[in-house]
């Protein structure tokens, strides 16, 4: 663990100055609290920025309370930048069908990116699409324009990786299922063939395709903000201004952008020859839920209240609870990431 100083100097610029490195056998909040005071010892702690781990927030026994607990007059600012960052998580685990959506992005992207040939084939389809479509005038030409890349993967702890992810994924679409029934025709082992399989009836679902396009327009209004927070010369009441129209534009989403979306994601569907379900059929739960859903509950229904409100709300009230007015005063030293 390292440990070090920054505060802004009498001239208004940021330093930072290296305390030390200490090694930690464990990152329980105890241990942290006996190795950080082993280097601060001779100093007097003044504040300390936190990421709101679960080893950090707890009330009683996180690093936060320890500290606290022998040096009152500390006081502790949840970092802006990453607050954010485990807000966009968060999202992604509080609603399960979301929850399961990146889990089968995760396997998708294994399964295309597990070797150099896969990767390849997978650039030489997407080039072929693009080919086709320029020739048919659905693309614009144009320098940096339809660039050849390759599917990324999200992680938790990198900016705004789960949107490039989606991004990536929603531009080799095409390419990506090429590639899927190639590993299907010709997979080394049955249980290979067997998870692509898997992983292609799961991509070319509509429910898949329905979150990818809602978690992308999600994801891209909170990235304006997520990228703010990240320049070091940002000014504290630009900053607020930015979370506030963040939430105001998510609102937006959920009270116009259901039937813009749902055009969106039928279009699309076409184009890639998946099925649309009717929606105003009744909605039948899979694996054992349909005994305890509601009476007469359509596909519509499902598809908007269950997924499309239920993520939008858990965006904005983990918007809400992490950027609340009495957070957002504290102090504006560690909102540079």
């Amino acid at each position: 663990m390292s440990i070090v100083l920054r505060f802004v100097d009498r001239d208004g610029f940021i330093q930072e100055r290296f305390f030390g490195v200490v090694h930690v056998k464990d990152t329980i909040a105890s241990t942290l609290k006996e190795d950080i005071f082993s280097i601060l010892s001779r100093h007097n702690i003044r504040g300390q920025g936190y990421d709101s781990a679960s080893n950090m927030r707890g009330e009683w026994n996180g690093l936060k309370a320890l500290i606290l607990d022998k040096c009152p007059y500390a006081y502790y600012v949840h970092c802006f930048a990453h607050r954010l960052q485990l807000a966009l998580v968060a999202s992604s685990k509080e609603v399960i069908h979301v929850d399961h959506f990146f889990t089968k992005l995760n396997s998708i992207i294994n399964v295309v990116g597990a070797s150099c040939k896969r990767n390849d084939q997978l650039k030489a389809a997407h080039a072929s699409n693009i080919a086709h479509l320029l020739n048919i005038e659905e693309l614009e030409s144009g320098r940096s324009l339809n660039q050849i890349g390759s599917l990324q993967r999200p992680g938790d702890t990198r900016w705004s990786s789960h949107l490039k992810s989606i991004s990536s994924l929603m531009r080799m679409f095409s390419a990506t299922c090429e590639v899927l029934l190639n590993i299907i025709e010709d997979g080394t082992t049955p249980t290979h063939r067997g998870d692509t399989d898997a992983a292609y009836e799961v991509m070319t679902s509509f429910e898949f395709v329905f979150i990818m396009h809602l978690m992308r327009k999600v994801l891209e209004i909170s990235n304006m903000l997520c990228q703010a927070l990240q320049i070091q010369s940002q000014d504290i009441l630009n900053a607020m201004h930015l979370v506030t129209s963040t939430k105001l534009l998510i609102q937006k989403l959920r009270d116009n952008g259901w039937d813009e979306l749902v055009s969106t994601v039928k279009s699309f569907c076409e184009k890639v020859n998946i099925s649309v379900p009717d929606f105003d059929a009744q909605y039948i739960a899979r694996r054992g839920r349909a005994r305890n859903q509601q009476d007469e509950l359509t596909v519509g229904h499902h598809y908007k209240v269950d997924i499309f409100n239920a993520v939008i709300d858990s965006q904005l009230q983990e918007l809400n609870n992490r950027f609340d007015d009495k957070s957002n005063g504290v102090n504006c030293s560690e909102f540079i990431p």
